[in-house]
């Protein structure tokens, strides 16, 4: 993750660029500055700092000569409503130059192009897998969307696995295997090698059986053995 600042004395742009950085995951704002001389006395020596968007044209110290007193090299993404400072940004290795008005897509090609040169990307967390929340299956000649929190438990039976919500049963031909991969991490729990159970919708656990509440009945489900410690690990429990 790239730490960065902001420097600009346009409140409008400052604020926007500091909406583009909190959608930016790879990015962290350590501070939002109008005054450059601010920004300088509290930054000029930090090597902490990996990123600034960084305005021109601003009173008491320009955006040029902020960067000549830097002691530090954090990679720069000058911004400007006018171009005519182009030639001597890039004097000072600045990684790109945004003109005003911004766009996002345009502020996040600029941020890629400070991960790639900075090196960063190599010790970025590794990229997170989007948080799931729904499969689509199929059923005779249509694709039927499951929200994974609707579905109460899931069940191998022979070739097939069922998904089981509060009303339906929907009978897929998949692997528990293969469904497990698709299951978003810490929902869903194996109790035995027959069954996952949302552990959201579990409504109570006697002995070694799992009840979970349908529309019409209550599912009993079978803990195995070698599935239970694992199972208890997980729950909230209080004695």
């Amino acid at each position: 993750m790239m730490k960065c600042i902001i420097i600009d004395d346009d409140y409008i742009v400052r604020k926007l660029i500091e909406g583009f950085v909190k959608k930016t995951r790879k990015l962290e704002l350590l501070g939002s500055f109008e005054n450059p001389v601010v920004a300088l006395d509290k930054y000029a020596n930090s090597d902490q700092i990996d990123l600034i968007f960084l305005d021109v044209e601003m009173p008491e110290m320009s955006g040029l000569e902020l960067l000549e007193n830097l002691k530090t090299e954090p990679r720069v993404i000058i911004i400007s409503g006018k171009d005519k400072y182009a030639i001597n940004a890039f004097d000072y290795d600045v990684t790109d130059y945004l003109l005003k008005p911004i766009n996002y897509s345009r502020f996040y090609k600029a941020v890629e192009r400070a991960s790639e040169k900075s090196g960063l990307v190599a010790r970025d967390e590794e990229p997170r897998a989007e948080s799931k929340e729904e499969i689509f299956v199929k059923e005779s000649s249509s694709l039927i969307r499951i929200k994974f929190d609707d579905i109460r438990f899931i069940e191998a039976r022979e070739n097939y696995i069922s998904l089981q919500t509060f009303e339906k049963r929907h009978l897929i031909h998949f692997t528990m295997k293969a469904i497990e991969k698709e299951l978003p991490e810490g929902k869903f729990i194996r109790i035995h090698r027959s069954y996952f159970v949302n552990v959201d919708r579990i409504d109570s656990i006697t002995g070694n059986q799992i009840n979970v509440k349908l529309k019409n009945e209550t599912a009993r489900l079978p803990i195995g053995k070698s599935y239970k410690e694992n199972l208890m690990s997980k729950l909230n429990l209080m004695s």
